[in-house]
């Protein structure tokens, strides 16, 4: 069974069980929330367009977390007039867990639990370190210069030429 509806202003094809992201809805994370524009039920074959929307016909739904979508880059340019210019922009977004779609007169049954998952801590056990052996410095041995070779011959050569 899946249902067409509209939330928020856009239409999802929505079937029990499944998670959607939706545009921000009021309600708090952890309530529950009802759709009554179900545009579209079927079931199993039999089909029942609404004229808009299925009479008596709702969706009920948990929203599970408030988040942000991915940036989109808008970047705008006109060419040889030195005119660029960049903005970015992350849609804000609501998580939902479709608990079941009702047509008229039918009650929710039983609902899909939501599990909360606990926020990961790290673990760091302290662990005493060594004390740093003190460093003893070391004369580093001094190397040998070597000799510089004469350039007086190359330009020497070079004036020659010129000559």
């Amino acid at each position: 069974m899946y249902a067409i509806v509209e939330i928020a202003g856009q239409q999802f094809k929505v079937t029990r069980g499944t998670k959607v992201y939706v545009n921000r809805l009021e309600a708090s994370e952890g309530s529950k929330v009802e759709f009554d524009k179900v545009l579209l039920i079927d079931n199993d074959g039999k089909v029942q367009i609404g004229t808009p929307s299925v009479d008596g016909a709702k969706v009920a739904a948990t929203v599970l977390a408030h988040l942000k979508g991915d940036k989109v880059i808008v970047f705008k340019k006109k060419r040889r007039k030195g005119y660029q210019k960049s903005n970015g922009h992350r849609q804000q977004l609501s998580q939902i867990l479709i608990q079941g779609v009702l047509a008229k007169g039918e009650t929710l049954k039983d609902e899909i639990k939501v599990e909360k998952k606990a926020p990961k801590v790290a673990v760091v056990e302290t662990v005493e370190a060594p004390a740093p052996k003190k460093a003893v410095a070391k004369a580093a041995p001094k190397k040998a210069a070597a000799p510089k070779k004469a350039a007086a011959p190359k330009k020497a050569a070079a004036n020659k030429k010129a000559e």
